[in-house]
């Protein structure tokens, strides 16, 4: 029989770790060159992050509850859009991943009518189909484009787009613990960014999956793809569309224990990994299957991977903070 684990004595494994991750948070990147406009300044302290939820996914790594601080920072109150992305590439001849792939991932669900129905699938989540010409400029493949779309989300983007707009913008990515901070807009241990109730007096707060996924979307939202940043009310902090419409990349490596033994002040995550973390949820989420569109759930995917249903936002630090 295998032993129980030594809860209440000290190890000299967790001791290393939580070494590790002070000297990773203490080296941290800050950067303070961005401008400021159109973001919020939050101010430092303490939160409670993570959930005991019954309704989560403890194999995620949600729990324990544990009190993190964090320094003021300032994050973008929407998530970075086609117009702004649009700039960055036109500024620096960038060119995506998607782009040098010369192709990605795209919901069937987003596919026109006349899209060929046998096209390659992601094993065990055949909804996801491999569109080539599929990029930023042509989220759900060469016959779509963005043109109508400069207040969306961009979307198609993977990690290391993401950090390359970044870079050029003079600001980083959210680690997970700010993005968590931000999302929850000032309220303690909620579920969403407005409380407990998903739809409270029946009002649809954010974008994410109605009906039987991924058979029937009823779109009681409003929406059967991405929508606007600012199609729904922002939360206590002023920030839209931190839950639901597309996930967000965070800097983190993706464990689902490093932050059991890690330092809680202004954590930055392991210093390795083989995914990102993601936040958020998307317009694909749906209670029956992927109840990830709460605030402290979590999910990653590999640096490289881009969708119709990722995006990100930006921090920028405060100088003395």
């Amino acid at each position: 029989m295998k032993p129980p684990a030594p809860c209440c004595i000290p190890s000299k494994q967790r001791a290393e770790s939580l070494a590790a991750s002070r000297i990773a948070a203490q080296g941290r990147e800050r950067i303070f060159r961005g401008s400021i406009a159109e973001m919020q300044l939050l101010a430092g302290g303490e939160f409670l992050m993570g959930t005991d939820f019954s309704g989560g996914f403890p194999a995620d790594g949600e729990g324990p509850v544990r009190k993190v601080r964090l320094n003021s920072f300032y994050i973008d109150i929407y998530p970075v859009r086609n117009r702004e992305f649009a700039r960055f590439v036109e500024a620096t001849n960038y060119v995506t991943e998607s782009e040098q792939f010369g192709w990605s991932f795209v919901f069937e669900g987003d596919l026109p009518e006349s899209a060929d129905r046998e096209l390659q699938a992601v094993s065990g989540a055949e909804w996801w189909k491999k569109i080539e010409g599929a990029d930023w400029r042509h989220p759900e493949g060469p016959r779509s484009n963005v043109n109508a779309r400069a207040d969306y989300p961009v979307v198609q983007v993977s990690w290391n787009d993401a950090a390359a707009y970044a870079r050029w913008a003079g600001k980083r990515l959210p680690t997970e613990a700010e993005w968590e901070y931000a999302a929850r807009g000032g309220l303690e241990q909620k579920l969403y960014p407005w409380g407990d109730d998903l739809t409270p007096d029946g009002r649809h707060l954010c974008n994410i999956w109605q009906g039987r996924f991924p058979q029937e979307n009823t779109l009681e939202d409003g929406f059967a793809s991405v929508c606007p940043v600012d199609a729904f009310p922002p939360n206590g902090f002023g920030l839209y569309s931190m839950t639901g419409n597309t996930w967000e990349w965070c800097n983190d490596w993706f464990d689902a224990r490093f932050h059991e033994f890690a330092t809680r002040n202004n954590p930055a995550g392991p210093p390795t990994g083989t995914g990102r973390v993601v936040k958020g949820g998307s317009y694909l989420c749906h209670r029956s299957y992927c109840n990830r569109y709460r605030v402290a759930a979590r999910s990653s995917n590999t640096p490289d991977s881009a969708t119709t249903n990722m995006s990100f936002r930006c921090v920028r630090d405060v100088e003395g903070g």
